[in-house]
């Protein structure tokens, strides 16, 4: 959980510099951030099937 808090603070401060930087490394970096939450959540869906 901390981790998350974490990342969104991280997001929080690198929204704030997307406005400087570059379309194309803006659109790299939403990518790289979509990939890793459908993973997170690919990965807690697979956790919650197999618990029970």
């Amino acid at each position: 959980m901390l981790f998350l808090v974490a990342a969104l603070l991280l997001l929080g401060f690198a929204l704030g510099t997307v406005a400087h930087a570059p379309l194309t490394f803006t659109l790299v970096a939403a990518a790289v951030i979509g990939v890793w939450l459908a993973v997170f959540a690919a990965r807690e869906r697979h956790a919650r099937r197999h618990q029970s």
